[in-house]
């Protein structure tokens, strides 16, 4: 009778246990719920979001669009008389553009979205094909040029408006706009080794031996005298490949190739520098600067047309020189050179200040700071900012008054360690003032006449709000407008909550947010997803009022999980060591999510550790991958969209600068192909068949580790989509992922075919 009892008591223990976790039958309401929160929805459910200005020419006032309760509006913000207002009856320009083209227009969305302010307060947009001019007083719509452009890519017209560049066959030539006669200045020239032709980034080329596209680049001296161009080397370049099965009108896929060089290989683009001279038809090729095509390229012109000047890195991006460069003989003069074991930040701000100096931000510090050289020697004449917090941008350089206007983060004490603030301060590092006073994530788009900026400021907590300031010294001159979210509220919505917690090496502090479904309940148990990007080029935790609502979050949330996004080590935004922990050590960086994730369950009781997900796409579609790879216990489900699975075969020059160059063993231990037989959990790998960022090729090959591995696995090809697929606006993968968590997360049967509405 005792044991009787006691399977009872157990029995009813299990089941209450079972009531508290969050399980709910799959129905269209449950995707409806979840569709309302994609972005396209939530552009249109919260009402000023936030302020865009396009500045007028004479800085006395911007125009933004935004949404309202009456839909899309135009409004123009005049900074003498503080006042926004409409730039237009809307209503009434609706009803003239239906009276002109017999097309219904409807009033609160309007069908363009950029216009022109003109000096007679007319407003000029472009629509149904042409250039459209609206003088609000009298009512009128007036039809002016076919918005056809005039202007050829493929064509450069000099400064002095006296000389045209162009290409003909491989080759640069010129034409005399007023004598009509034309000279060849490259002669050389041939297919593979091309003139004045850049290599895109996606270049697809249709079939062997096609053309590829073309990308008309040569930039004139400020004198009209010569022309900085490039030799695009393609003789030795290999490509990568896509097949296209999803032509309605053909049988056999179509092969497309580009080129696409992986980590440390030779066999790529190469871009040599050159210069013209136009009065004497001769070339100075710069061989000594041939680099990769993938790597940075920075050359730009002195005012008098006599030297260019710029930034060179070298492949891996472990060095960085500040170069000038002869324009009439080629020799170059080294200014300045910083090394690094890791990779030097590329985000350096170089700058050209005063006649005799330069800017230039570096982390040899241990942060990113500001440094003020002299141009002559390449000496360092001081630290323009210091301390423990990193630079984030540089805003502005007032070379009359020796100013300098930056972005930086985590200077402001007991605040979040990724907001950045506008700051102030002199070449010599003295007289630092705070511009942008409010605890929060600020954003700012500066006047052309540089006395004022917009400014927009959130949290993820705190709705968006827009103000103008006057950039002398941060002074609030007016408020534009509040993000109206009263819309989400009436619906339960509750912003995502930020939470910190100790990172892998134990004393580091790492940030992050979890999402809601707005019925949630503490006392009920939630399946948890992790939604991961470990970067290291970026920190993707939402900071802004914004990005917490438009990211994937929310909607996977609404479906019944609490969804996890962490900013671990090896990630953007903080010190030198914090984001070089991912330095050859790309695989590690959900070790950081796992112990978030563990120390934020022993805070909540609406946690449920056995029930553990993650997703990600692209550098997170490797990571998702990976993380089920690398803790098979904790995760029990993943979806792996767009992953890089293996970084021997990604673009050369991520992981060069993040994985090391050149390549050694730490590249194979690395790959998720190297570990596959450790796969336990349910995962599902989804890829695009035309994806050009990340060939699915790494996919394939990860597919085939796991098949001779013994390994279940689920897959998911979209032949006709790029990399972009599953993001924010929501498609037919998005529906497939949310099913994914629902049946082996949950533990409920989605839907089948069903189709979301957006």
């Amino acid at each position: 009778m005792m044991t009787y009892f006691r399977f009872l008591s157990a029995l009813l223990i299990s089941l209450s246990l079972q009531s508290n976790r969050s399980f709910a039958q799959v129905t269209e309401d449950t995707y409806r719920k979840a569709a309302y929160f994609l972005s396209g929805n939530m552009q249109q459910e919260v009402y000023h979001l936030e302020v865009i200005p396009n500045w007028l020419p004479d800085s006395t006032g911007f125009w933004h669009v935004t949404n309202t309760r009456e839909g899309k509006r135009f409004f123009v913000t005049d900074i003498s008389s503080r006042i926004t207002e409409e730039a237009f009856d809307h209503v009434t320009l609706a009803a003239t553009m239906q009276e002109k083209s017999t097309v219904a227009v409807d009033p609160e969305a309007l069908p363009f979205s950029r216009i022109r302010i003109e000096k007679d307060g007319g407003i000029t947009f472009s629509w149904n094909g042409r250039s459209w001019i609206f003088h609000p007083i009298q009512n009128s719509l007036e039809s002016k040029e076919s918005m056809v452009s005039s202007k050829d890519s493929e064509r450069s017209t000099s400064p002095d408006g006296q000389w045209e560049a162009f290409r003909k066959g491989h080759n640069l030539h010129v034409r005399n706009l007023h004598t009509g006669q034309e000279r060849q200045l490259s002669t050389n020239g041939r297919k593979g080794f091309e003139y004045a032709n850049r290599y895109g980034w996606g270049d697809l080329m249709q079939g062997e031996g096609e053309e590829r596209p073309s990308n008309f680049h040569v930039v004139w001296s400020p004198d009209s005298k010569k022309i900085l161009t490039g030799i695009q080397d393609l003789r030795l370049a290999e490509k990568m490949y896509l097949l296209d099965y999803s032509k309605p009108e053909r049988f056999r896929p179509e092969l497309y190739g580009y080129y696409r060089g992986s980590p440390g290989d030779t066999t790529v683009v190469h871009e040599i520098p050159v210069i013209f001279d136009i009065e004497t038809g001769t070339g100075i090729l710069l061989n000594h600067l041939k680099t990769a095509h993938f790597m940075p390229k920075g050359l730009r012109w002195t005012a008098d047309g006599k030297h260019l000047y710029g930034v060179y890195y070298p492949r891996g991006f472990k060095s960085l020189e500040v170069i000038e460069v002869d324009a009439a003989t080629g020799e170059t003069r080294e200014i300045y050179q910083e090394e690094s074991d890791t990779h030097i930040d590329y985000e350096n701000f170089f700058r050209r200040v005063g006649k005799d100096k330069f800017l230039l931000a570096s982390q040899q510090s241990g942060w990113r700071h500001l440094y003020l050289h002299d141009w002559a020697s390449g000496k360092a004449l001081g630290a323009v900012t210091k301390g423990e917090y990193p630079i984030t941008d540089l805003v502005y350089v007032d070379e009359e008054r020796e100013l300098i206007y930056f972005m930086a983060s985590g200077r402001e004490a007991g605040r979040n360690v990724y907001y950045p603030h506008l700051y102030r301060v002199k070449w010599d590092g003295t007289g630092m003032a705070l511009l942008t006073p409010e605890d929060a994530y600020h954003q700012i788009s500066l006047s052309a006449d540089k006395r004022y900026f917009v400014d927009n400021f959130s949290t993820v907590s705190q709705p968006t709000r827009s103000v103008l300031r006057s950039l002398e010294d941060g002074e609030l001159l007016m408020n534009i407008s509040e993000a109206d979210d009263s819309n989400l509220k009436q619906r339960g919505y509750q912003a995502p909550r930020m939470f910190s917690a100790t990172a892998k090496d134990g004393k580091t502090e790492i940030h992050g947010v979890y999402h809601l479904p707005t019925d949630f309940d503490p006392r009920k148990r939630y399946p948890v997803i992790d939604y991961t990007y470990t970067g290291p080029h970026t920190a993707v935790t939402p900071k802004t009022y914004k990005a917490a609502l438009l990211g994937l979050q929310q909607p996977m949330a609404e479906l019944g999980f609490l969804v996890v996004t962490v900013d671990g080590l090896g990630t953007s935004g903080r010190s030198k060591a914090f984001q070089d922990v991912s330095y050859r050590n790309l695989g590690d960086g959900t070790t950081d999510h796992v112990m978030a994730i563990r120390q934020l369950a022993s805070r909540y009781g609406f946690i449920d550790l056995d029930r553990v997900g993650i997703f990600g796409h692209s550098a997170g579609g490797y990571d998702a991958a990976r993380a089920m790879l690398l803790h098979p216990d904790f995760y029990k489900v993943g979806v792996s969209s767009a992953g890089n699975h293996d970084q021997r075969m990604e673009k050369a020059w991520w992981p060069e600068m993040y994985m090391g160059y050149p390549i050694g063993d730490f590249y194979e231990e690395q790959s998720n192909i190297t570990h596959a037989s450790k796969l336990k959990g349910k995962l599902l790998l989804a890829h695009g068949g035309m994806d050009e960022n990340v060939n699915p090729s790494g996919t394939y090959k990860f597919i085939e580790a796991l098949i001779a591995a013994g390994k279940d696995f689920d897959l998911f090809i979209w032949p006709s989509r790029n990399h972009s697929f599953g993001r924010t606006d929501g498609d037919y993968f998005t529906k497939r992922r949310w099913d994914y968590f629902i049946e082996h997360l949950m533990g409920e049967k989605p839907l089948l075919h069903y189709k979301l509405e957006k």
